[in-house]
Parts: C-alpha cells; structure tokens; sequence
C-alpha cells in the first residue's frame, strides 16, 4: 500500500498486489483496500502441492489420489493455471506405453471428482488439453 503526498502525482501500479492512497486517508478507506489487496494475495500466491505419497493440498484441504491420479495430477500441478497436452498427460501417467484414449478420460473423470472438494478444477481446452485452476479464480477479488 503506497501513501501518496496530497500534492503528488498519482502513481501508476504496475503490480496487481500494490495500490496507493491519497494522505490524508481516511482509517475506513485504508482499511478496505487492505482487505482487498489481502484477497488478492491470496489468490496470487495460493499453489497445489503434491506430495510423493499422492497426497494433494490446497488452501488448507488435502485429498488422496490414487497412483495414477498422482502422475496426472502431478503434470497439472507442475503448469498450474497452464495448459497441459493430452500426451504429456499420458507420457507422465503411463510412461511404458499409452493408454487408450478412454483410458485417459475415464481417469480424468476421477481426478476431476476428487479434486471436488478442494476448490480445484481441471479444465478441457478443447483440442489442446487440460488445464488445472482455482474453482473460484474467476470469482475472487
């Protein structure tokens, strides 16, 4: 939060995780735009991670992925809010040899249910792959 002088230009944010306010400001306002850039933060920062055990956290829940749920889930956590190709997916998940296209749906469609619960969503991006992001990343300050 930047505190501007009454007599100085504005400045320009170049960081969605920087405002400013004019001096002198009001306690009410200061505090409401703290909030704010507190929201965005949080959303900003907030990652997946995947544990070697195919434990998933995010945002304080975790879920557990079975072992192949665990290489794909992997792939999607490494390109967060990325597209990741329907062969990656299968490069990773089935390293010897790829499954069935149907295969792999089927096995997305679990990792999709699992992931439920945990604010998370994996995306189709249709003729390119798949995509996993933050349920709610369009609805967050």
């Amino acid at each position: 939060m930047l505190l501007v002088a009454p007599d100085a230009p504005p400045p320009l944010p170049v960081d969605p995780l920087e405002d400013w306010v004019r001096l002198p400001a009001d306690d009410r306002d200061l505090q409401a735009r703290m909030a704010t850039l507190s929201a965005r933060a949080d959303v900003d920062l907030a990652q997946p991670d995947l544990d070697e055990d195919g434990l998933l956290r995010y945002r304080g829940r975790w879920t557990a992925l079975s072992p192949v749920e665990r290489l794909l889930a992997s792939a999607l956590v490494e390109r967060f809010g990325a597209v990741v190709s329907r062969e990656g997916l299968a490069r990773r998940a089935w390293p010897t040899g790829a499954p069935t296209r149907n295969a792999l749906d089927v096995h997305m469609l679990r990792l999709r249910r699992r992931i439920e619960g945990l604010s998370l969503e994996v995306r189709t991006v249709r003729s390119r792959g798949y995509l996993l992001q933050d349920a709610y990343a369009d609805r967050r300050p």
